[in-house]
């Protein structure tokens, strides 16, 4: 069994999105523990509604790439705009930062919250 830490973040409809985001990972994995959802300010773009930020942790049997592509069917699912600006207005951004106890994105060294919630979830 793979454990994996997600960030999860949105600004467009995020008391929708966040919980259908949570709700679809967990139908198909096993969703361990979420964090408190906090609000953050935009990097890049700023003038765009502050953003929503969790992350979840989760068990699952897929490889690291099958997990990737199955966040990626998620955020599709929830109308995440993929032609947009990187920094962008997003429904639903998941992105794999912990994968097996191995801190594998950047940005957890450049993001308090996001080291914060994955700190708080590396506790197995």
């Amino acid at each position: 069994m793979n454990k994996v830490i997600v960030s999860i973040g949105s600004n467009i409809s995020p008391e929708f999105n966040i919980p259908e985001a949570i709700l679809a990972v967990s139908i198909r994995h096993r969703l361990v523990e979420v964090t408190p959802v906090v609000e953050t300010k935009p990097i890049g773009i700023e003038d765009q509604p502050n953003f929503h930020n969790a992350a979840m942790k989760v068990e699952t049997w897929y490889s690291k790439e099958g997990f990737n592509l199955f966040l990626k069917e998620v955020e599709d699912f929830l109308y995440r705009d993929r032609t947009a600006d990187k920094f962008g207005p997003r429904t639903i951004d998941l992105d794999i930062v912990v994968w097996n106890d191995q801190v594998v994105d950047a940005d957890y060294y450049s993001r308090d919250f996001l080291k914060e919630h994955t700190d708080i979830l590396m506790k197995w």
